[in-house]
Formats: structure tokens, C-alpha cells, sequence
């Protein structure tokens, strides 16, 4: 077996911990691991016995021939048959061995990689928003890529190593102990060596994968926004400080291979010279008659045999130290805390029977709050209270400040106000992407406190369309159909036509077979923002929210939105964040928020008469409170 290549060593906080955690995932194959195991003694007994043979076919079968009048070479050619068996049973152990460990590491990976992927889509989005997506990813790649390489390489080669050294040692002990005596002071100085090479490369290696995050969540972002540094002309500032970066890992990576890569050709090379000892001491003991010439030649192959898997035992606990930390960096993602749900009420389909409100399991257009507990049934009206609301994404930092708002059912309330004034916070807190400290005030569904409504039914409940749009790889059709996956093509094409995008849609060649890719880079902007109102829409969704839902598109374009919203928006409850003020003028309230405090409200009429901020930036002249 190959020897693994060295890396540098980065070694986890807790090893014993970690190493528990991976024996855990390891013990759904218990049964496989004994036959692994059996496989291991029966290769590296049937090397250990094939090594030996080469002392008997030269004291009783070759040196007996060396002048001989008439050689028979009938029982060399026998045993060395025998010795051929001997090898040909080792090399089936050694392939059972291998595909027996492809099939376990193989169904580990997959299981840790579920595992990782469930965690990270179980956590708050505020988790998202302190840890770069590039740092995210090396959990699935670097990490994953160590931990594949010690399953798949290290663990049978450490295995077969450790069970080879230990026999190849006894058999050294019987045929020769001065011998033996003499390979271990060599062999003691190879390891110290080994060890003091590994610790020098711990810290850099370390620093070495940190460095590797961070490089790759700076490549994801430029990525993501090249068309920002082409449209400002900062390729070069871009280049600089992806320079910057790459040198950081450069260094990092240089200092921890270094001593790495230096361990191997050391140790090879001492393995040489304690060979070149054993052969001159042995010769010496031949000479001397102590020892025989097939005793010394045996023991030559059996020293070769100790020290290449020390020697390899010696790099691989290097790598098993590196897959360990990342194991700890993948379980540290998978023990993050999930994103809490208290909550005991869901949003359920209802119907009415005889007066009576009752569960429906198929859609019907109308919605209950179902409490778990007891079962009880209250219909969703979308009536939300916002109570004396204050809140902070930081304790130091208070972004609301005593908000209170009331959206009757069927109300649309806008929200406007400059760039940090805490819009885009009202929602965070509607939709229960981040919760409200106790004694910061509340927030109210139709009665309920809205601790008590499970996040996903709150979520459920809430159609969102936002300036931001997302678009998954897929077609057209799967993407309207996200936002309701028990929607067939006649309600997708419905709401397609209620957004006003079925008309876009249609004169496509491949029309709702048509596949976006690159987040939809190869639509308008307008025709992305109609397809994420569209499938807002085919969720049909009792309460609406539309965070700038035409701040990116055309006059032209705008009216036909409005026009499909004005149509979504009937008998729901909504709320509009928006810029551009002419599009809330029809708001039941307009609710202007300024550092996360509400300094007017009303309606268009109220407002324009109050001749106050509101007044002022309508008549202003720009009409949009982003000047």
C-alpha cells in the first residue's frame, strides 16, 4: 500500500470526544468490521508466513542444491508453489478488505453529509448572517474530503499496518533478538523524529484551514456579485485583495507542509540505513556461525516489512489527526443549536360544516389555527397586533423602539421609511426569523401570542415576495410551483396569470419548460420579480408581504404587477415595505418609520394633509425615500 501523502497535522480540541463520535457512526457496521477485521489478520498473516518461507527454501532447498551432481528440483519448485498460494490468499483477504471498506466509508460519508445538511437547514437565519456561505461549503469539501481519505486510505492502512508490525515483531523476536534489539534502537529515533516533525506543523496546518474558509467564501461573494465590481470598475481592487488572501494561505499551507513533506524522505532514508546495519550485523553473525543464512535473509525481509508500516503508521496518525479536526469542525456545525420552536399551534386547511369549523386535508381556501394540545380549531382572520415592540439584532444595538401596529383582516399596511429604518426588522419579527426578548413587548395573531404558533405555521401563513429574488436551478414551472409543491400546472398557470408573467412566460420557446439557471440571470429583472410574485401567489396565502416588490422594475412593468397584486392582495391581509410612495397611496395605513420609531401614520389623505415627513418627501420632488 502506498504510503498516505503528509499535509501538515491539525489536531481537534478534543480528540477522544470526536473520535467517540465518529466510533458511533462507525458501530451501524459492526458486523462488517469483524469480517474487516478477520480480512486484516488473514493479509498480513499470509505476508508474515510468506516472508518466513524465505529462510526454509534457503537452508533446506537452495544452498543444499549449490553443487550438487544431479539437483532435484522437484520439492523447491513444490514449496515455492506453496508460497505462491500463500500470496495469492493474501491478496483475495486484502480485495475483500477493500471493497468491504469502499461500501462502509462510502455509506458513512453519506450519512454525515444528511446529518450536515439537516443541521444547516434547521438553523436560525441569524446563523447565516455571522458565518460566510464559502465557510459553510468547507464543511462539505476540505472536511468531508479528510474524513472520505481516512475511512476509505488510513483506517485499513493503519489496521493492516498495526497487525502487520505486531506479528512481524514476534517472528523478528523468535528468529534473532540481537537483531531485533539492534532495529528497534534505529527504529526509536525514527519515531521521535516523526513526532517532533508532526507537532512543528500543528498550529500552521490550523491556520492553514481557517485560511482556506475564508479564501473561499471571498471567491463565492465575488462570484455572486461580478456584475457589481464590473458596473464600479474594482477588478483590480478585487484581484489585490484576493492576492492578499491567497498569499495568507500560501504562507499558512507552506509552513505546515514543510515539516510535513520533509518526514517522509527522512524516514525512508533511515529505513535504508537500518537496513544497511541489520545486513552487516547479520553477516557478521553468519560468519561467526550464530546465525544461518536463511535465519538472516528472513529476518532482512521481516526488518523491511517492521519498518514500512511503522514508518507508515507514523504518517498516518498525521492524517488521522487532520480528518479528526475536521470531523470536529462537521460536528460542530451539526451540534449548533437548531432554531427553537416552542410553539404548539399550526396552520391547518379548514372548512365549514353546518356552522361548524373543521379540519380539511385537501385546500380549501380558507385556514384554522390549530392548537395541538387540546385540538381546538380558530379561524385565521389575519388580524396581527404589534405591541409596544422593541427589539435588537445585539444587545447594545436597539434597531425598534416601542412599535405599535395593528393590521385589522383584509387591511394593507404600509411601511415606509429611509434605509435602516427597521422595515425589513417588522417583517424579520412577523415572520418569526428572529423572536422579541421577554418584557420587549408582543406580537399577536389573531388573538394568539405569537410565541405559541409554531414557525412553520407562522411561515406558512405568510406569503412573501421580496426585492431580492432567488431562483433554484429548474424550470419556470418549478419554481412557481416552490412556493406550493402540492400545486398541479392549471393552479401554477393561474397564478403565473394573476402575477400578469403568464404572458412572458408563454411567448419563451420552451415556455414553463423553460430551465433557469445562474439564480434566473437569464430573465429581466421585471420577469424574475413577476415569477416570485406568482409564486407567492400560488401558495395563496391568507397574509401577503412585499418587501420592494416592484422597486426593480419598469413604469410599464410596475403597473402590470400592480395590477396582479391588487388582484392578490383582495379579502388578505397585507404588508408593503416600499421606496417608491405612489405605489402605497390605496394603504389603509402608512405607518413612516425613522431609526426604528414611528414618527407618522395614517392614510395617503391623512398624511398629505398632516403636510409632515410624509407630505414632504411626496411633494419633494423624488417621491422615494432612498435620495
Amino acid at each position: 500500500m502506498p504510503p498516505v501523502k503528509m499535509r501538515g497535522v491539525s489536531k481537534p480540541k478534543d480528540t477522544k470526544k470526536v473520535f467517540s463520535r465518529l466510533i458511533a457512526y462507525m458501530g451501524t457496521f459492526k458486523f462488517l468490521w469483524i469480517l474487516i477485521i478477520f480480512f486484516v489478520f488473514l493479509s498480513s498473516g499470509a505476508e508474515i508466513a510468506s516472508s518466513y518461507m524465505v529462510k526454509p527454501i534457503l537452508n533446506d532447498y537452495i544452498i543444499p542444491l549449490v553443487g550438487a551432481e544431479s539437483p532435484d528440483f522437484v520439492p523447491l519448485i513444490f514449496v515455492l508453489i506453496k508460497t505462491g498460494f500463500l500470496f495469492l490468499f493474501g491478496v483475495l483477504a486484502s480485495w475483500g478488505n477493500g471493497r468491504l471498506i469502499l461500501y462502509i466509508s462510502s455509506n458513512l460519508l453519506c450519512k454525515i453529509r444528511k446529518d450536515l445538511f439537516k443541521s444547516l437547514e434547521n438553523l436560525p437565519v441569524k446563523y447565516f448572517e455571522k458565518h460566510p456561505h464559502g465557510e459553510l461549503m468547507s464543511r462539505f469539501t476540505s472536511d468531508t474530503d479528510t474524513l472520505r481519505d481516512m475511512f476509505s486510505q488510513t483506517v485499513p492502512q493503519f489496521m493492516t499496518s498495526a497487525v502487520t508490525v505486531l506479528g512481524v515483531f514476534v517472528m523478528m523476536i523468535v528468529l534473532s533478538p540481537l537483531l531485533t534489539f539492534s532495529v528497534l534502537a534505529i527504529l526509536a529515533s525514527m519515531i521521535f523524529l516523526g513526532i517532533f516533525l508532526g507537532k512543528r506543523s500543528a498550529s500552521s496546518f490550523r491556520e492553514q484551514q481557517k485560511n482556506i474558509g475564508i479564501l473561499n467564501g471571498y471567491i463565492e461573494e465575488m462570484i455572486e456579485g461580478q456584475k457589481v465590481v464590473k458596473v464600479f470598475s474594482q477588478e483590480e481592487k478585487v484581484i489585490e485583495k484576493f492576492k492578499l488572501l491567497n498569499n495568507s494561505l500560501y504562507k499558512s499551507a507552506a509552513r505546515a507542509n514543510s515539516y510535513g513533506n520533509m518526514l517522509g524522505p527522512v524516514m525512508i532514508n533511515l529505513s535504508h540505513v537500518q537496513y544497511a546495519l541489520v545486513s552487516v550485523l547479520g553477516a557478521f553473525l553468519v560468519i561467526t556461525s550464530i546465525h544461518d543464512i536463511g535465519t538472516i535473509a528472513a529476518f532482512l525481509q521481516y526488518t523491511r516489512n517492521f519498518t514500512r508500516p511503522v514508518t507508515m503508521i507514523s504518517q498516518l496518525f498525521n492524517s488521522i489527526l487532520n480528518a479528526l479536526a475536521g470531523a470536529e469542525r462537521i460536528f460542530e456545525l451539526i451540534d449548533e443549536t437548531e432554531e427553537v420552536d416552542e410553539g404548539r399551534i399550526t396552520l391547518v386547511n379548514a372548512a365549514f360544516t353546518e356552522e361548524k369549523l373543521v379540519q380539511a386535508y385537501d385546500y380549501t381556501g380558507n385556514w384554522a389555527w390549530k392548537d395541538n394540545v387540546d385540538n381546538s380549531l380558530r379561524q385565521m382572520k389575519g388580524d396581527v397586533l404589534f405591541e409596544n415592540v422593541s427589539f435588537g439584532y445585539r444587545k447594545e444595538k436597539e434597531i425598534l423602539h416601542n412599535i405599535s401596529i395593528h393590521a385589522y383582516p383584509g387591511q394593507k399596511i404600509a411601511l415606509v421609511g429611509s434605509t435602516g429604518s427597521g422595515k425589513t426588522t417588522v417583517i424579520n419579527l412577523l415572520a418569526r426569523f428572529f423572536d422579541i426578548e421577554e418584557g420587549k413587548g408582543k406580537i399577536f395573531f389573531d388573538g394568539i401570542p405569537i410565541k405559541e404558533i409554531s414557525k412553520d405555521g407562522i411561515r406558512h401563513s405568510l406569503g412573501m415576495v421580496l426585492q431580492d429574488t432567488h431562483f433554484f436551478t429548474g424550470t419556470i414551472y418549478d419554481n412557481i410551483k416552490y412556493g406550493n409543491l402540492d400545486a398541479g400546472f392549471e393552479e401554477v398557470k393561474k397564478a403565473a396569470e394573476l402575477a400578469n408573467a403568464d404572458h412572458f412566460i408563454n411567448h419563451l420557446k420552451l415556455g414553463y419548460e423553460t430551465v433557469l439557471s445562474a439564480d434566473g440571470e437569464n430573465l429581466s429583472q421585471g420577469q424574475r420579480q413577476l415569477l416570485s410574485i406568482a409564486r407567492a401567489a400560488v401558495l395563496n396565502p391568507p397574509i401577503l408581504v412585499l418587501d420592494e416588490a416592484t422597486s426593480s422594475v419598469d413604469t410599464r412593468t410596475e403597473k402590470m404587477i400592480q395590477s396582479g397584486m391588487d388582484k392578490l392582495m383582495k379579502g388578505r391581509t397585507v404588508f408593503v415595505i416600499a421606496h417608491r410612495l405612489s405605489t402605497v397611496r390605496n394603504a389603509d395605513e402608512i405607518i413612516v418609520l425613522d431609526h426604528g420609531s414611528i414618527i407618522e401614520r395614517g392614510n395617503h389623505e391623512f398624511l398629505m394633509q398632516k403636510k409632515g415627513r410624509y407630505f414632504e418627501l411626496y411633494t419633494g420632488g423624488s417621491n422615494s425615500f432612498d435620495f
